[in-house]
């Protein structure tokens, strides 16, 4: 018996491209990209803003909470697709992101300085919830919370999403944390309340729905005229992922269309 880490593009994580069908949904990324301002030369930077900012927020709903990951995880091909951008304009970089990049948009603040070149608005990061909630469409019921199940929920969110992870050095880079935190816990929840809804998974955790059906293994083949992720043909969760896929699918198409 032979076990080595040598078999090229294999990711561990396929199942997050329901993550990427969910934010077309919804639209997520883009938005909460919409609340940061980037105030480095355009013509130097190697990764934009958007896709900094959907690398943390999937990393965090696949479970990769510390940004050290992200030295490995640049070279994940699964990254690369939910980033939208398989190669690097520049040879000695990756097609995403790194610890040190991620860290400086972590360190962020309301005002761009001289090291800290991106900016956000703080109000319109915390506007942000509320807005995907009322933009849901009128055939959803806006749901009651009963106070029992909301304290699952915080703890769905503080564990799962690991929104207690606040130990940086400053108030302020802390509460962006929670705030990535927060948006991976909502992007999952869509994930849930679109493609799961009559499922054995509707009301399953975060932390189940990221076991079952995002921690799938995958060959990724990548040609020039397509990408073929070839998932565990074992997966018990097979079927519902299908159907996940599909009803995400056709929430996009219904968000495209005109009311």
């Amino acid at each position: 018996m032979e076990a080595a880490f040598d078999a090229g593009l294999v990711t561990s994580d396929a199942g997050a491209l329901l993550l990427g069908a969910t934010d077309r949904a919804i639209d997520l990324v883009g938005r909460f990209a919409d609340c940061f301002r980037d105030h480095r030369r355009q013509d130097l930077i190697e990764h934009a803003v958007g896709t900094l900012i959907g690398q943390r927020v999937f990393g965090i709903a696949l479970g990769y909470e510390d940004l050290n990951d992200h030295d490995e995880l640049r070279h994940d091909p699964l990254m690369a697709v939910l980033a939208g951008k398989l190669e690097a304009r520049r040879e000695d970089c990756a097609p995403v992101a790194g610890k040190s990049t991620l860290n400086r948009l972590e360190l962020s603040r309301e005002e761009p300085s001289r090291y800290h070149k991106i900016a956000y608005d703080a109000a319109a990061i915390e506007a942000l919830p509320v807005r995907l909630f009322l933009d849901k469409r009128p055939l959803e019921q806006i749901i009651y919370c009963a106070r029992g199940d909301m304290e699952n929920r915080i703890k769905e969110c503080q564990l799962d999403l690991y929104a207690d992870r606040t130990s940086a050095q400053t108030m302020r880079a802390n509460q962006l944390r929670l705030w990535f935190a927060s948006m991976a816990y909502v992007l999952i929840c869509a994930l849930r309340r679109i493609g799961l809804a009559e499922t054995t998974f509707a009301d399953a955790t975060c932390g189940t729905i990221r076991l079952k059906l995002l921690k799938i293994g995958a060959l990724v083949r990548i040609s020039c005229r397509r990408i073929k992720i070839a998932m565990a043909s074992a997966c018990p969760a097979a079927e519902e992922w299908g159907r996940a896929a599909r009803r995400l699918a056709e929430a996009t198409k219904a968000r495209a269309s005109p009311a």
